[in-house]
């Protein structure tokens, strides 16, 4: 396997020959992977910080562990999915983080679908090396809804052995995974996705608010853009939500600022300025600011007051 080696997922998947799976870190997203894995692979091992959070997994056949470093003593792989490099690093390099509970002798694999900066994760990878245990980032667009019904787009970084190990797992989550290079590089992909998503978010603001300020119905705007240039699946999902200045969960600002700050700061590792990121970024850092980082994305339209 090769970079930008794209693996269809729709093609013969694989029974459980990879060992046996953990999963670390069972929030929204880590929940949506743990049920598709335990639904597909059987057998598999779980942990969070709140035992709660598994009590569903368990019901379905998962094995609940205390620590990381017992779901590595019981498992081959493990899927990390995490909100921060901080709390990754700690799950795998703390006193009770994976490493220590691989031995020497043990061929671990780290599995790391949670989105963090792509410097970090060259770091980890590095440095579990020295353990004989390999990393692969696999961030992931597509949300819980695609983790359930195993339609996840995923950037997968790392080296051409371990991505194919990494892949008879990832293909049970995904409809499209691809190998875009080195450790890190899945990172660098998942930022130029939320850079196209946050500015992608910013613009439907934008557009919603003149929308409802001319006094248009937003289904015939929709209707008459869509097959156009300006079409988008993003445009064909949230538009009307937007429009309607519909508040209901579904993302959060507080994460849109997590990701475009991080992509803010790889640009400038590699002395690029990346103004219209920056811009929707002081857009979002205003509404968190404001108290509404845990609010949904469609409170960009507080900002043209469209927000009673």
């Amino acid at each position: 396997m090769t970079a930008s080696n794209q693996i269809d997922a729709s093609t013969a998947r694989q029974g459980n020959t990879v060992g046996r799976v953990g999963v670390v870190g069972l929030g929204v997203m880590g929940h949506a992977i743990a049920t598709r894995l335990q639904r597909e692979l059987g057998g598999l091992a779980v942990t969070d910080l709140r035992r709660d959070a598994a009590d569903e997994l368990v019901a379905q056949g998962a094995t609940f562990y205390g620590t990381a470093a017992t779901i590595a003593a019981h498992c081959d792989i493990v899927v990390l999915s995490l909100n921060t490099a901080e709390i990754v690093e700690q799950v795998v390099f703390g006193e009770q983080g994976v490493l220590a509970g691989w031995t020497s002798d043990r061929d671990g694999l780290i599995i790391d679908m949670s989105s963090i900066a792509p410097d970090r994760t060259r770091d980890f990878a590095e440095r579990v090396a020295e353990q004989r245990v390999h990393w692969v980032d696999s961030p992931l667009s597509g949300g819980a809804p695609g983790a359930l019904a195993g339609r996840l787009s995923l950037m997968v970084g790392g080296d051409d052995a371990s991505v194919g190990r990494a892949t008879a797992v990832l293909d049970h989550l995904a409809a499209r995974v691809t190998h875009v290079g080195p450790s890190g590089a899945g990172q660098f992909v998942k930022l130029i996705n939320q850079i196209l998503v946050g500015i992608g978010f910013s613009a439907l603001a934008e557009i919603s608010a003149l929308t409802r300020a001319a006094r248009l119905d937003p289904k015939a705007v929709l209707s008459s853009l869509t097959g156009g240039r300006a079409d988008s699946a993003l445009f064909q999902e949230f538009f009307l939500k937007f429009a309607a200045a519909d508040l209901t969960p579904t993302g959060n600002i507080a994460n849109m600022v997590k990701d475009l700050g991080t992509a803010a700061a790889a640009a400038h590792s590699e002395d690029l300025v990346l103004p219209l990121t920056e811009l929707v970024l002081a857009q979002n850092q205003e509404l968190v600011d404001q108290g509404l980082g845990r609010g949904d994305n469609a409170n960009l339209m507080r900002l043209y007051g469209q927000v009673e």
